[in-house]
């Protein structure tokens, strides 16, 4: 067996432990590649490519690829798909794209893995700007509504920090997997009043352990996924939810990524 992979599923769950009851920590979303690094009958353990992140997937649910197949996509030019739900075709399987999922070595309409030639109806995204904050907060607003789902990174149920992960990725710009992970990132903001839009809030719990994450929209607003993606009010206090009429998550930090 190979030591490399690539999902071509939709999504597909990565637990903690080689097992079904596992907690899912994490998502893959089609196209993304990762590194084998121990194996089980029935198990893989991977790291994620993309952003070094490690766990266990059902080891049916991967394309194992050669090292020189892995190379050649690897290498290849890369698009983000950036509407929340994009069409793909694998002869007349349909496969419904979740929003970040990637495709290499497009064109024309078509790209290739392996041998299985896949034809999308959507232009994907190809980054030829940078990223500023009206791009990153246009991508954001796409996913309102979303489900909460621990470890999701998908159009069908998202974590807060899945959610600006993907979001940012739709915008060219790579961010890691966790929330005291992207935490580590970008410049400190020192004043909520200096928010911008695309900016990322971080909240911590009693412990002062930073657990959760969102994107500004603007000095006064937030967006992020808690129970749903959502809208809320923000200030130097924290994350006011403007349906309980209380405060729901203590700011820590504040970070500019782009």
């Amino acid at each position: 067996m190979s030591d490399f992979g690539i999902c071509e599923l939709s999504v597909i769950p990565v637990r903690e432990t080689p097992s079904d009851r596992s907690e899912m920590v994490n998502q893959l979303l089609f196209g993304d590649l990762v590194i084998i690094i121990e194996k089980q009958e029935k198990w893989i353990r991977i790291i994620s490519v993309s952003d070094n992140y490690e766990g266990w997937v059902d080891k049916k649910q991967i394309t194992v690829l050669e090292s020189n197949e892995y190379d050649r996509i690897y290498n290849s030019p890369h698009r983000i798909t950036d509407e929340a739900v994009t069409e793909v075709w694998n002869n007349n399987r349909l496969l419904m794209l979740s929003m970040g999922s990637t495709i290499h070595g497009y064109e024309n309409g078509t790209f290739f893995i392996g041998r299985n030639k896949y034809v999308i109806n959507s232009e994907p995204v190809l980054h030829s700007v940078k990223a500023d904050g009206k791009m990153i907060t246009d991508k954001a607003r796409i996913l309102l509504g979303v489900p909460y789902l621990w470890g999701g990174k998908s159009v069908m149920g998202i974590d807060c920090s899945g959610y600006t992960q993907i979001i940012y990725r739709c915008c060219g710009v790579a961010i890691p997997r966790d929330a005291s992970q992207q935490a580590e990132n970008g410049i400190s903001i020192d004043f909520i009043e200096e928010g911008q839009a695309g900016d990322l809030a971080f909240f911590d719990n009693a412990e002062g352990i930073i657990t959760h994450v969102g994107m500004l929209l603007n000095s006064k607003q937030i967006i992020h996924a808690s129970g749903k993606v959502r809208i809320d009010s923000i200030d130097h206090e924290g994350i006011y939810n403007n349906e309980e009429k209380r405060y729901t998550h203590k700011l820590r930090i504040m970070k500019r990524i782009v």
